[in-house]
């Protein structure tokens, strides 16, 4: 009797056990080298799309001109920002303070016409497969009680962004809302205008000279230079390289990799990392910690777009997981007016999706039950154009809200600590199982 409940014990697998027999499904892995011939077909697809699929071109097209806004014939007329040099964005602002002086002597008194960022005047372009920004503006007038203090932040905010185009040099967002705490309250508000002065002045968040603390990081098979130094990501070990917060000082880059694996959360990177997940399935792998930032998304595009490599991404399935890809893919509503520079094309959707949850056979116990506020967010998502766009993800996300189940990419340390980078991954990329 003892013995029967010692055979039935061990028919689970221990987490620290490095029995690799018992892990599910390792039995049906091919060599690394029958993988490996897959991925060469996943990457020359990619080379052969990439520079169509930028900005939305259409990849059946016989022309490698990228289609643009301007190119279609939308029922609403929408903006975009673009880069600016910084004598460009000193001189725009000049210019926008001398029409405000103007004003003030005239007995007017000033007001600005700020781009409204609301989801209203937003619209899913699915011809360029983003989300943009509509040209509807408000009107934010000094000499009104409910506006003067945006109005008189965004005038500063414009008076510490010329000083930064006049000296040359980058501060972070942190930075200027300690300028003036008493006038910014709080950084969220800070935050809020510096997207409005972007719009205003219509160019990139970036040509601001304003950014944000590193987050993302990056390792794996690239070289590329930061500032002049060469760095090799292959030799910065499991922590991997800081993603640089100004992009503009990022060049040469170069890599043998077959894929860019996008990584949602910090812990499956430090996995894969440590791992050397890349060495084995060649592979630049990248992670933002949760909520991708601005220098991140930059940097993937980046990739994308100069190497011509193909992205898998691997996020928590849960409707935030997907909001997650999303925003990587087709950008994010609160930066809009930026969406052809930040958004980076043709993402694929490799796990951990709804229905990996049974056919990898994730224990009823690593499952979580989703609250009344995750079934919501994943419904509002099924109503997104780019959700319907792919009928795979309407698929997943149906099941995820039937089910009312999420698990986290961790769920699957429930087979053993390396079973991500052991089993899972090289999986999914033997059956080609992404959308």
């Amino acid at each position: 009797m003892a013995d029967k409940k010692l055979k039935q014990k061990r028919r689970r697998p221990d987490p620290t056990s490095d029995d690799e027999s018992e892990l599910p499904f390792k039995n049906i892995l091919k060599p690394d080298q029958a993988i490996l011939e897959t991925l060469k077909q996943l990457f020359l697809a990619a080379t052969t799309t990439t520079t169509a699929a930028a900005n939305g071109a259409s990849t059946s097209s016989s022309s490698s001109k990228p289609l643009t806004l301007s190119d279609l014939s939308l029922s609403a007329t929408c903006r975009e920002v673009t880069d600016l040099s910084l004598s460009a964005v000193q001189s725009t602002i000049e210019t926008l303070i001398l029409q405000i002086a103007r004003s003030i002597l005239a007995g007017n008194g000033f007001s600005f016409q700020v781009p409204s960022r609301a989801s209203s005047n937003q619209l899913y372009v699915p011809e360029l497969d983003r989300i943009v920004l509509k040209d509807k503006t408000t009107l934010r007038p000094f000499a009104s009680l409910s506006t003067v203090r945006k109005s008189t932040i965004t005038v500063k905010i414009l008076s510490l962004i010329h000083q930064l185009c006049l000296r040359n040099i980058h501060v972070t967002k942190r930075d200027l809302f300690y300028t003036d705490v008493k006038l910014f309250q709080d950084q969220t508000q800070s935050d809020a205008v510096l997207d409005d002065v972007a719009c205003i002045l219509g160019c990139t968040r970036s040509s601001l000279n304003v950014i944000a603390a590193e987050k993302g990081v990056v390792v794996g098979r690239l070289t590329f230079s930061d500032n002049g130094d060469m760095i090799d990501c292959t030799k910065m070990g499991m922590g991997g390289k800081a993603i640089p917060p100004n992009i503009d000082r990022v060049g040469d880059m170069k890599s043998d990799a077959m894929f860019i694996l996008l990584v949602e959360k910090d812990a499956a990177y430090i996995r894969l990392a440590e791992d050397r997940f890349y060495n084995r399935f060649p592979c630049i792998i990248v992670t933002a910690k949760g909520q991708p930032d601005v220098a991140t998304r930059l940097f993937l595009r980046k990739m994308k777009m100069e190497l011509k490599l193909p992205v898998l991404a691997l996020v928590d399935s849960d409707p935030y997981g997907l909001k997650i890809l999303s925003v990587y893919g087709c950008g994010s509503k609160n930066m809009s007016y930026d969406s052809a520079n930040l958004t980076t094309p043709d993402i694929k959707w490799l796990g951990i999706r709804p229905s990996d949850l049974d056919k990898y056979k994730i224990p009823e116990q690593c499952r979580l039950p989703m609250t009344e506020q995750d079934i919501k967010t994943g419904k509002d998502l099924l109503e997104e154009d780019f959700v319907k766009k792919n009928p795979g993800w309407v698929e997943e996300l149906n099941l995820m809200v039937k089910t009312k189940q999420k698990a986290e990419i961790q769920a699957l340390s429930s087979f053993g600590f390396q079973y991500l980078s052991e089993v899972y991954l090289p999986l999914k990329l033997q059956q080609k199982d992404w959308l």
